[in-house]
């Protein structure tokens, strides 16, 4: 018995179903079939010439296009296709020839106009482009095409006002086209105008109720600041176009942000809305980045490893000016190589963005030095923070004959009692709403001498801002543990014990403290728990290793290293104090980890905690470090805590955090050069339970009377350090 042939027209039709559905992978190997069987078919060598652009192979595309075109002269999909191809293909002249031919032929069709224009402005022929622009918003709400093309063009030379005033004319044209709305909102969220990109997008969803895209930049937009609003909208969103990644993903980094009693709960509903994004879907940067950061808080190792390898990543996220997804990187470094290469990436980041600022210049007014040096801060974390609480001897022991202090920043004020504090002893100036290029500026009509950035590309803190160079020296110091990549930045303030050992692994200059990099504010552990004086092994009758680290910083390696340490103690526990201990999918894989060492489940301990987990502390008898990436802020507090912690240092910064504060601290010995080391450190001091007893009492005061605790030391070695730097 034969099975009977399947018609092109059935393959068709079965091929765009799967192409709708998102089903990419499918849908290709689906066209090879229908091709080998209707090799003449100019339609399945259309959809095949789709398929291939959707896979990112425009070059083959173009061929099956041309292809199509061959068999079928007059199909002017294909020859639409072949004409968005060469635009892909960064042949606009040809594009813009393709596509007034087929203008002239359908005179009424706008999308033709509109490609026409979107080809003529990629050929820098701006002026022949608005006419066709002009035609084809006036014959379909659909020829918005080239109008948001020119306002991008508008937005990377002059700005996001200018991007705006090309939108509003087009929307003069059509004042009610969904794509010129949607490209204003865009617009102004990207001017950091949060307040009227609101307003448009309440305006709108007034009108139109059922669009979707209003409901999803809506939701974005208030996600953090009014979570249940946003998640609502962003559902919506969602439920209005379900087969829409962009949709999805962004409801994924709404949930994986959530904060509060149910965040376990949104963290599984991220990590399940990531599974359901079909295998082989094309994904910008900034949404691999989004999946990535839900695999690495639940530990889903090779997820994560299938979103690319560590060159190729990382160098998307640098072209797409993704700084913020470095962080991860740094967890992922294995080799000399990958060192190299993490700062080559970090340098083309710094390139793109200096790029951008170059073509968007800042004035800096004239400035003679006088008799103070003038020195600027940038931070959002000027708080009951980290960065605060490493900051304040700076601002706790001013030099007012010496320096005049400037702080800067561009978040919005969380009535936190410290950042009163803070703006009591410098100039402080807040912009919330200022883009990075009104964020320069602001700072440098300051005439600073020196600028240090406090923050990376943390939340609320404005890195790219840096790139205009809004002062004549700027250095990085506490908030970010690598290079930034920026050539403006020229210092990093380190200290000997954590500067890099290879000089190629550092961009800037270091400047290097004489004793420590950080010393411990007043009120970094103001209201700290007492301290039982007994260890949590006597009070709980097994030893305790733990951790208080992000999972941003594990890897395969360290669950199993930890797993490892623990299997060999008898009756060792380990604890997680997270807030991912509260989502199922992190004990799921994390309690795998552990099996396959032979440490069942009884033996982990979950704590789902946020902010408020020094208490913790005393279930724990020593904290195992994160390595490569190894602990800033935890390692310290654990140490207040009068938990021990051993860490293992490589060759980079972010490898280097632990012996800096364990050194400074008097615990040298802690430190392992190697993981063989890292094991030897930890059971030894697993059975040595005098040792731990005496830390437990006598650590506080071990840290104060040393570097970690001398702010009127640290701050006179810090202003020396910049005074010198300036010169």
């Amino acid at each position: 018995m034969t099975e009977t042939a399947t018609s092109a027209e059935a393959y068709l039709d079965q091929g765009r179903a799967l192409l709708t559905a998102g089903r990419l992978a499918e849908a290709q190997a689906l066209a090879a079939k229908a091709l080998s069987e209707h090799p003449g078919s100019a339609e399945l060598w259309n959809l095949q010439a789709v398929l291939l652009r959707q896979g990112r192979r425009p070059a083959e595309a173009l061929a099956a296009a041309e292809r199509a075109l061959a068999l079928d002269p007059a199909l002017r999909k294909a020859a639409a296709n072949r004409a968005n191809l060469l635009m892909d293909l960064g042949r606009p002249q040809e594009a813009a020839e393709a596509f007034g031919r087929l203008a002239a032929e359908e005179p009424d069709n706008g999308l033709f106009h509109d490609g026409q224009a979107r080809a003529l402005l990629r050929a820098g022929q701006v002026g022949p482009a608005r006419a066709a622009m002009t035609r084809a918003l006036r014959l379909t709400p659909a020829g918005a095409g080239a109008w948001l093309q020119l306002a991008a063009l508008a937005q990377r030379q002059q700005g996001p006002e200018a991007a705006l005033a090309v939108l509003e004319e087009g929307l003069g044209l059509s004042p009610d086209n969904s794509a010129l709305l949607e490209g204003k909102a865009t617009a102004l969220r990207q001017a950091g105008r949060r307040t009227a990109a609101r307003k448009l997008l309440e305006d709108v969803l007034a009108r139109h109720p059922d669009w979707a895209w209003p409901h999803f930049h809506l939701g974005d937009l208030l996600a953090d600041e009014d979570r249940p609003a946003g998640l609502r909208h962003l559902r919506r969103a969602l439920e209005l176009q379900p087969n829409s990644v962009e949709h999805r993903l962004a409801l994924v980094q709404a949930l994986a942000r959530a904060v509060g009693p149910d965040e376990g709960t949104c963290l599984d509903e991220a990590a399940e809305l990531c599974a359901q994004i079909p295998p082989g879907a094309p994904l910008r940067p900034a949404q691999l980045k989004i999946l990535r950061d839900v695999h690495a808080r639940t530990c889903a190792f090779d997820a994560g490893d299938r979103l690319g390898d560590f060159k190729t990543l990382g160098r998307a996220f640098a072209a797409a000016g993704l700084h913020t997804a470095f962080l991860w990187q740094l967890a992922r470094v294995r080799t000399a190589e990958d060192r190299r290469e993490l700062v080559e990436q970090h340098r083309l980041w710094g390139e793109g963005a200096e790029s951008r600022a170059a073509r968007q210049p800042i004035a800096r007014p004239a400035r003679a030095r006088g008799d103070r040096i003038r020195l600027g801060v940038v931070s959002a974390d000027l708080r009951r923070h980290p960065v605060g609480y490493f900051a304040e001897p700076v601002f706790a022991h001013l030099q007012p004959d010496r320096f005049e202090l400037f702080a800067y920043a561009f978040d919005r004020p969380r009535g936190d009692p410290m950042e009163a504090w803070f703006a009591e002893r410098a100039t402080f100036r807040r912009a919330p709403e200022a883009s990075d290029r009104e964020a320069a500026q602001i700072i440098a009509d300051d005439g600073l001498d020196v600028l240090i950035e406090l923050g990376g590309s943390t939340a609320g803190n404005r890195l790219e801002a840096l790139a205009y160079a809004p002062a004549p020296r700027q250095a990085s110091w506490l908030g970010y543990p690598h290079s930034s990549g920026l050539s403006a930045i020229e210092g990093f303030v380190c200290d000997a014990l954590n500067a890099p050992t290879e000089p190629g692994l550092l961009l800037e200059t270091p400047l290097t403290m004489p004793k420590s990099w950080i010393a411990m504010g007043a009120s970094a552990f103001q209201g700290a728990p007492a301290i039982d004086a007994r260890t949590p092994q006597e009070r709980r009758g097994a030893l305790t290793f733990g951790t208080a680290n992000s999972p941003n910083k594990y890897t395969r390696e360290v669950l199993r290293a930890w797993a490892g340490i623990v299997a060999q103690v008898p009756g060792a526990r380990f604890a997680f104090v997270r807030p991912e201990a509260a989502s199922q999918a992190f004990r799921a894989r994390v309690s795998a980890e552990f099996a396959a060492a032979g440490v069942d489940a009884e033996r982990i301990e979950f704590h789902p905690v946020r902010g408020a987990h020094l208490p913790w502390y005393e279930t724990i008898d020593i904290s195992l470090d994160t390595f490569p990436l190894t602990g800033g802020t935890t390692t310290v507090e654990s140490l207040w805590m009068g938990v021990p912690v051993v860490s293992l240092s490589g060759a980079a910064f972010f490898e280097r955090q632990g012996r800096s504060i364990l050194t400074n601290a008097g615990l040298a010995d802690l430190v392992a050069e190697d993981l063989e080391g890292y094991r030897r450190i930890a059971l030894e001091l697993a059975v040595d339970h005098d040792r731990r007893r005496r830390l437990r009492t006598g650590l506080r005061d071990q840290i104060l009377a040393g570097p970690l605790g001398d702010t009127e030391g640290f701050a006179a070695d810090f202003y020396d350090l910049i005074a010198r730097w300036v010169g």
